[in-house]
């Protein structure tokens, strides 16, 4: 049975894969490659050295897709179905185009104009990398290979064995790790996962008969993580630990494999079955207990409190629970403890299934840790949609912040307000999210362990990780990544079901690309550690028969040994091997089942109430829920904790917890669905009764009302699920603020709610566009908010929403759906009485015209814009951004009307008013350049571009930051300084900025680059880039700058000696300039024919001294 999958993550033993701090070494024999791909393993990319960010998600994507295919073509249309496969958006195309054009810049950035490029070719209808100067992984993976194998073919072993080492250490994970593959991708994908397979096996075989297995030990267990299912890589990785001395973890393999098989209903296959044989037969007939068991899974000393008393550590046989067996795994987590103290941080993963007591071993560590002069930390994850966004987190980070001195807390309490659960923000009143917030936020975090990680050393423990939710897992791994010394970040997760989310493999991939961390796989149970076991939990010693039917009944599981021997040893079947056989239960389940049913009816809705609510139980909430007072509550859970159902969890009566997540899962799955709607119901109204702040019990209030269906009100749960929102969003977990906000607007829409459905389609716009990073991602969303806003009669928000449509396509230069909703925006804006809407549609209108080159018409209808909003200055979304936009397109449109002393007043103001934000600043500067420059006023341009320029030194704004730099280059080519090395960096900006995808303001650098060209003297090279000017006019439509490049085309035929030509040209700029408005392009021209000679055909087009 093959896996190859690229995102299967499921294994017992896990690679430790070594991450290089630095770019890894160029390919052998091509001296230093200026490029170093990796893409068998997560994608990186480094440069000269230096790692580069590959950007988006998708784009990413797209260049893993081509490194896939490295050195054969691939056609646009393949690429677009890889990458969306049936769900592609109209602009799918533009797209692929504009990623290839941004990872060209990002790959050459120095690469010159119209250069081939090394990396990125353009082949007919599709692209292809070409490797040939490229140190690429995969390259040297296959080549590698290819040497070993023809070593071996010539019976050279040493050179064979070494090359076979030397390719397999190039892989550090699945193919693309951490990307979220199409379905058309994946067996692309997992054909190059194939290819590791393969060589493991084949490396196998040559080198392991030879003593040689520890040498391919490391990528043996990668392939067996990639490929849980694949028994004859499983049954190699047997084998070759068993040649290692490692017989414990190889017969630990061969058990971890044969429970994920069993859960397919399939017995391994022969390849397994003769590993283990062999396996079994080397380490002999008796064999140390190689898979020791413990006791269930139990809580630490406090929910998610810190621990720092001192003392030596103590021996674990001393307490009265002590684990049974986990010798190996006990002490490989000391050693992380002692080494992570002295040392580097470390990370540790526990996996297993539920019940087998990965909490259990982890509380034993950190309470010894704890004794030993640490800080320990708990957070626990819960199942379902009630957890608290970044749960986990926000008991972490709350407990260490109280653990500071108490100078600290105020500090780290106000820079990660937005985590805690205090009433610093109101979760009534929105707050939009930025992008930068997540970022922010998690660097504050890793702050914060470095502050207590100073102090003394630090253990965190993230229970559960299989039920946390997006942002957790980032954060998890973003702090794996930044972990400081003296730390050790250690979790739990289930090693199968539920099915692990893209989400917490992308974790595990993140954590295994680090160098100190280890996972660890608990199995179940032999016969004499659950002898042991049931000693402990019982007092009473099973006969060995009893002892091994128990084992086969449980598969060696510590809970339902522990809750089986309970039920035995009630029933007195202890010592009766017959007895146990008939009287043992299938499951926990049934355990659960049997011991409630000694329940009356109010303990029995005592406890479901509360398995609704969590594994943790409040005792005060569930009284209000059960309508009970405190003291019946309390007596109600005295009888729950003697059945073995709950326990307490401090000193405090108040916190009680189920014993273990599955018998909370067992109550919660027996409840009727008509009983728990009525229940989750009773939920909601006691926490709607609570005097503490939304932040605590905000998103469970809307969990219980959704889950609560028909019977709670849509109105209050649609409320409660924006509320939720916000609180997931300032904690930066957007996607499930998205999804909460999604549910309000279905909800609010299905109950005929428009004001409520309006509410969360507007903040679900907002958190959106964060979360998905593309603007057409909300396109659906923005559509219908504008029609409820319309229906609602709120015709200002209805065009905030349509505004935002016309603006997406007008920055994408998709100029025809651009002016049918600025058309749209302008009627509407007729229509109305509001000067705000009015004023937006003579905005949009006039910057469709200026695109379409009709200055005169862009003057007017900007100029009514900016009359309009210039009178009241306020917050309001839509006035505030025609506020930001409106001053700048009328300055410009201002200059090339003609009147260049208003428009210079104008930048000025805009100048003014931007301060010291250098975002403001850059846009100001980028339109301010361009009319300078068109303008032909090099001064000008050049104090401007200065300016915006020191106010974005690392030129942080791609976009409005590259017009600076172009005019600055231009300015001093045309006010004496060299030209051929401003033309030179002005074509690299170009090309790498504004050409991949088309950029607006195109046509004017080319011909602003053609000018200082004819400063060199290279008419040529002038006219080639007036060319690709008019191309772009002519592909899209953008005309504002056609006067512009018929005068510098005009300027050209004269330096080429063609004088006739160039008055020709230089008139047609003239009158097509005068036609459209464009006065400034106009009185250029026009002193362009007065510098040129006249002649006999000048009458013939009626060209005369007097040109105006």
């Amino acid at each position: 049975m093959a896996d190859a999958s690229p995102s299967r993550r499921s294994i017992g033993t896990e690679p430790t894969p070594v991450v290089p701090a630095a770019a890894p070494v160029a390919r052998p024999g091509d001296g230093a490659a200026s490029l170093t791909v990796q893409v068998l393993g997560p994608l990186r990319v480094w440069r000269d050295g230096v790692e580069v960010d590959t950007g988006p998600r998708q784009q990413t994507y797209l260049l893993a897709l081509l490194l896939m295919h490295v050195g054969r073509p691939v056609s646009s249309s393949e690429l677009i179905d890889l990458v969306w496969d049936d769900k592609m958006p109209t602009s799918a195309l533009n797209i692929v185009q504009k990623y290839v054009g941004t990872l060209r810049r990002l790959l050459e950035p120095n690469l010159p104009a119209r250069a081939p490029g090394s990396y990125l070719h353009h082949r007919s209808s599709g692209y292809q990398f070409d490797d040939s100067h490229v140190a690429l992984d995969l390259t040297e993976f296959r080549r590698l290979l290819g040497l070993a194998r023809a070593a071996l073919d010539a019976h050279r072993f040493e050179e064979g064995a070494d090359a076979y080492e030397e390719a397999l250490s190039r892989w550090r994970g699945s193919a693309g790790d951490g990307l979220t593959l199409s379905a058309a991708a994946y067996p692309l994908f997992a054909s190059v996962n194939r290819e590791l397979l393969d060589a493991c096996v084949e490396a196998a075989h040559a080198i392991v008969p030879r003593g040689h297995a520890k040498r391919i030990l490391q990528p043996l267990r990668l392939a067996a993580w990639i490929a849980p299912f694949d028994e004859t890589v499983q049954a190699t990785l047997m084998t070759t630990l068993a040649a290692s001395g490692q017989q414990a973890e190889a017969l630990s393999v061969f058990d971890t494999v044969r429970a994920r098989l069993a859960e397919l209903g399939i017995d391994p296959g022969p390849a397994l079955r003769e590993a283990h044989r062999q396996v079994l037969q080397q380490a002999g007939a008796v064999l140390t207990p190689r898979v020791a068991g413990l006791l269930p899974e139990v809580a630490p000393g406090s929910k998610s409190g810190a621990h720092s008393t001192s003392g030596a550590r103590k021996p674990s046989d001393s307490r009265s629970d002590r684990l049974v067996g986990r010798q190996e795994e006990l002490a490989l987590l000391r050693h992380a403890v002692d080494s992570a103290a002295i040392a580097r941080a470390q990370i540790v993963l526990v996996e297993g299934p539920p019940g087998v007591g990965k909490s259990r071993l982890l509380a034993e560590v950190a309470d010894e840790a704890a004794a030993n002069g640490a800080l320990t930390f708990w957070g626990r994850c819960h199942e379902g949609e009630g957890a608290p966004s970044m749960w986990p987190w926000v008991q972490i980070v709350e407990a260490l912040i109280a653990a500071l001195p108490e100078d600290d807390r105020a500090r780290w309490t106000a820079e990660l307000g937005d985590l805690l659960q205090h009433p610093a923000h109101d979760a009534e009143v929105l707050a939009r999210p930025d992008a930068g917030a997540q970022f922010r936020l998690y660097g504050s975090v890793v702050a914060l362990f470095n502050a207590a990680a100073a102090r003394q050393p630090l253990v965190v423990v993230v229970d559960d990780l299989h039920w946390a939710d997006q942002a957790s897992l980032q954060l998890f791994a973003h702090l794996a990544e930044s972990l400081p010394d003296r730390s050790v970040l250690m979790g739990t997760l289930r090693g199968h079901a539920p099915t692990p989310s893209q989400h917490l493999r992308r974790m595990l991939a993140a954590v295994a690309r680090q160098d100190r961390h280890r996972r660890i796989a608990l199995g179940p149970l032999g016969p004499s550690d659950v002898a042991e076991l049931v000693h402990q939990e019982t007092g009473q010693s099973p006969s060995p028969g009893v002892a091994r039917n128990i084992q086969a009944r449980t598969e060696g599981n510590p809970l339902f040994v522990r809750e089986l021997a309970r039920f035995l040893a009630e029933e007195d079947h202890l010592s009766d091997q017959a007895a146990a056989q008939a009287a043992v239960p299938s499951t926990v389940r049934d355990i659960v089942r049997d011991r409630t049913s000694k329940l009356d009816d109010e303990d029995r809705r005592l406890i479901e109430t509360a398995a609704l609510m969590g594994r943790d139980i409040d005792a005060r909430l569930l009284a209000r829920a059960s309508g009970l007072d405190a003291s019946q509550c309390l007596t109600r859970l005295e009888t729950l904790e003697a059945l073995g159902l709950v326990e307490v969890t401090s000193g405090s009566l108040g916190d009680w917890r189920f014993v273990h997540d599955l018998v909370r899962e067992s109550v919660a799955r027996s409840t009727s669905r008509s009983d728990a709607s009525h229940l989750h119901l009773r939920i909601a109204a006691a926490l709607a009764q609570t005097q503490e702040p939304a932040e605590r019990h905000g998103e469970a209030l809307a969990h219980h009302l959704c889950s609560a269906g028909p019977l709670a009100e849509p109105e209050q749960t649609a409320q409660a699920l924006i509320v939720a929102a916000r609180i997931a969003a300032r904690r930066s977990a957007y996607e499930t603020a998205e999804k909460h906000l999604d549910a309000a607007a279905h909800i609010a829409r299905s109950a005929g709610l428009p004001g409520l459905e309006l509410a969360a389609l507007t903040e679900l716009t907002a958190v959106a566009g964060i979360h998905a990073g593309f603007v057409g991602a909300t396109m659906d969303h923005l559509d219908r908010a504008e029609k409820v806003a319309r229906s609602l009669g709120r015709e200002r928000e209805a065009t905030g929403f349509l505004f935002s449509r016309f603006l997406a396509h007008a920055q994408g230069i998709q100029l025809d759906a651009a002016g049918r909703l600025a058309r749209r925006l302008l009627d509407h804006g007729q229509r109305s009485s509001d000067p705000v809407v009015q004023a937006s549609g003579h905005h949009a209108w006039g910057v469709h015209q200026w695109s379409s080159g009709n200055i005169g018409e862009a003057y007017r209808n900007l100029s009514q814009s900016d009359s309009l909003i210039r009178a009241e200055r306020d917050a309001e979304p839509l006035r505030h951004r025609l506020q930001m936009t409106t001053p700048v397109m009328l300055a410009l449109n201002t200059a090339l009307h003609g009147d260049l002393v208003a428009a210079r007043h104008l930048f000025d103001v805009v100048e003014l008013d931007a301060g010291d934000d250098p975002y403001a600043i850059s846009i100001w500067g980028s339109f301010a350049v361009t009319a300078a420059a068109a303008a032909g006023d090099f001064a000008w341009a050049l104090r401007a571009a200065e300016t915006a320029i020191d106010a974005d030194p690392d030129f942080s704004f791609t976009f409005s930051g590259s017009y600076p730099r172009l005019a600055r280059h231009w300015a001093k080519a045309m006010s004496g300084g060299d030209p051929v090395t401003s033309a030179m960096e002005m074509e690299r900006i170009i090309e790498t900025t504004l050409v991949d995808p088309p950029r607006s303001n195109l046509a004017t650098w080319y011909a602003l680059l053609a000018e200082i060209r004819l400063c060199a003297d290279d008419v040529s090279a002038a006219m080639t880039a007036l060319d690709k000017a008019a191309t772009f006019i002519d592909t899209y439509g953008e005309r504002y700058a056609e006067g512009l490049v018929f005068l510098i085309r005009a300027k050209a035929l004269r330096a080429g000696g063609d004088v006739q030509s160039a008055r020709r040209t230089a008139h047609r700029a003239l009158v097509l300039s005068q036609e459209r408005g464009a006065h400034l392009f106009a009185a250029r021209a026009n002193g362009l024919l007065a510098e040129l000679p006249c002649n006999g055909y000048d009458d013939v087009l009626g060209l005369h001294a007097d040109h105006g």
